[in-house]
């Protein structure tokens, strides 16, 4: 069942990406796989599946050694500063970078190691209370300060958007989030990229592709609804 819902989601993006004007290359499918035994994560990976997204860093840990070594692992959920050094040169990118602490705890740990870890700045389009990350405009001042920090390479933006039974209650967040990575290409330059949009997710992730995802984050669609009952 999983190999056969990754595939089925692979036809959505292409579909999307025809229908849009898109390659669809231009769009990477992240499974993410929380709570998820490597039992599934493996029947993913059969079936294509490379990039596996994880919000919690021990469970990431965990898994890493149990899955073979050309998987890029992206961290999404919300990191605490004194988890960073467990990432550090293990993880593809780090979605959830949302404050310059975190950034700066990124450089330092980073440094120390001798690599450079791409990031993500996350963003609180919606502004809800209960979401992660700065507004729009806290996110350009974090840009700013953020890209001055050695060890670090800032490839774009992420927002996690509502949850709703309607995709296109979302379209805004998401079109807010690719204007403000135009906006920010158009301001600064050095170490910094926006060609990355994490956006989308498993209700969603149409709408987000349509309004410039480069990244889905879907979970529930390939692996089913989750357990926490070990969490």
């Amino acid at each position: 069942m999983v190999a056969e819902n990754y595939k089925r989601i692979l036809n959505d993006i292409s579909d999307v990406c025809k229908n849009t004007g898109r390659e669809p290359g231009s769009v990477r499918l992240i499974a993410v796989s929380k709570t998820k035994p490597v039992e599934d994560l493996m029947e993913a990976y059969n079936a294509g599946a490379r990039d596996f997204g994880e919000n919690y860093v021990q469970e990431l840990s965990e898994k890493i050694p149990q899955m073979p070594e050309d998987v890029r692992w992206h961290m999404i959920g919300h990191l605490q500063r004194n988890k960073v050094k467990y990432l550090i040169g293990k993880v593809f990118l780090i979605h959830s970078v949302d404050s310059l602490r975190l950034a700066e705890e990124i450089s330092k740990e980073s440094v120390k190691a001798g690599v450079t870890t791409n990031i993500l700045l996350e963003v609180n389009a919606s502004g809800e209370d209960s979401k992660w990350g700065g507004s729009l405009d806290e996110t350009i001042e974090l840009v700013g300060k953020a890209a001055k920090l050695p060890g670090i390479a800032i490839k774009g933006l992420m927002t996690v958007a509502p949850y709703t039974e309607n995709a296109e209650d979302n379209r805004k967040y998401f079109r807010a989030l690719k204007q403000l990575s135009v906006d920010i290409e158009g301001r600064f330059e050095d170490n910094i990229s926006m060609d990355a949009l994490s956006m989308g997710m498993t209700g969603d992730y149409r709408v987000a592709i349509e309004e410039g995802a480069t990244y889905i984050r879907v979970g529930t669609a390939i692996f089913g609804a989750r357990d926490y009952s070990n969490n």
